[in-house]
């Protein structure tokens, strides 16, 4: 019984973790547009340093440079 319940455990965790990559692997099908406009969407502040600092970071994410990083793992 008790091994049952290790497998079952370790099926779960497993799909946990299946799943959890599912979100990343969404995101870099994603064009560079829907990249920048998701990042952004979340950027919302009242103060406009911290929110062209966000933009800025966006940039950084989701610009022309960050496809390649993605794939070298650099």
């Amino acid at each position: 019984m008790m091994k049952k319940q290790v497998t079952i455990v370790a099926a779960l965790l497993i799909l946990m973790a299946l799943s959890s990559n599912l979100d990343m692997v969404a995101e870099a099908q994603l064009g560079p547009g829907d990249c920048y406009d998701g990042c952004s969407t979340a950027c919302v502040q009242r103060d406009s340093r911290k929110t062209s600092r966000c933009d800025r970071k966006c940039s950084i994410r989701c610009g022309p440079d960050a496809k390649k990083e993605r794939e070298t793992g650099a």
